[in-house]
């Protein structure tokens, strides 16, 4: 049996890619920008491009959100320094046209990570679902605070675990699986938002062992 294609969307760092390459799935990333570590399984490209290459599942673990996100919206009012409100809402649109085409690409399985989002960007979304689950790094091991969206077509819920314990707040260890939200110790704003996109290797574990068994699964029963 041919191993499933799999393409990781916006990927830069192969944290995602690697997981499902170990498995042993024919894995591929793709972003606009070069790989963060030089590697034959990368794509430079808009994903947009590849979409109809034959892939049996797409993941978009880290599309642009800045414009689609809740915690955005306030931008959408009263713009950043040196941007307009038409910039917002442009950038708006053009976020939410990433995130459609790809939720509506023709390929059987999908999922999409992405914070919660406004209205605004739900109403500009063709064939808009909520996200099927909400769920956390520290789920699979990985000791972070950070709210991740999975809006997933034709793939399974990811079940926890290795699960840590939450850190109560107000202590040290609380502080340091905080790191995301506070966003402090990165020199440029490039950084900051490369850092803070930066996916987790618990997480990306599950989801290659979870959806590629699902995937296989489906496979078999169709042969």
């Amino acid at each position: 049996m041919t191993p499933p294609r799999i393409l990781i969307g916006c990927e830069r760092s192969g944290i995602v890619r690697d997981a499902f390459l170990a498995r042993g799935f024919d894995a591929w990333s793709c972003d606009i920008l070069p790989a963060e570590r030089p590697s034959n399984r990368h794509i430079i490209a808009d994903i947009r491009t590849i979409l109809r290459d034959g892939w049996d599942m797409l993941a978009v673990m880290h599309p642009p959100c800045t414009r689609l996100c809740l915690s955005g919206l306030r931008w959408l009012h009263a713009p950043p320094k040196a941007r307009t409100l038409a910039e917002m809402w442009r950038d708006l649109d053009e976020g939410a046209a990433l995130f459609s085409d790809c939720w509506n690409a023709p390929i059987q399985h999908v999922a999409i990570e992405n914070p919660k989002m406004h209205r605004h960007a739900k109403a500009r979304i063709l064939n808009y679902a909520e996200p099927a689950q909400i769920v956390q790094p520290h789920m699979w091991g990985d000791p972070v605070f950070k709210g991740i969206g999975l809006w997933l077509r034709d793939l399974p819920a990811l079940a926890a675990n290795d699960p840590l314990a939450p850190p109560a707040p107000g202590t040290a260890d609380h502080k340091a699986w905080s790191t995301i939200h506070r966003a402090t110790g990165w020199q440029t704003q490039e950084q900051r938002r490369t850092e803070r996109s930066r996916f987790f290797p618990g997480l990306a574990a599950a989801m290659a062992e979870q959806w590629g068994d699902f995937i296989l699964a489906n496979q078999r029963a169709a042969a």
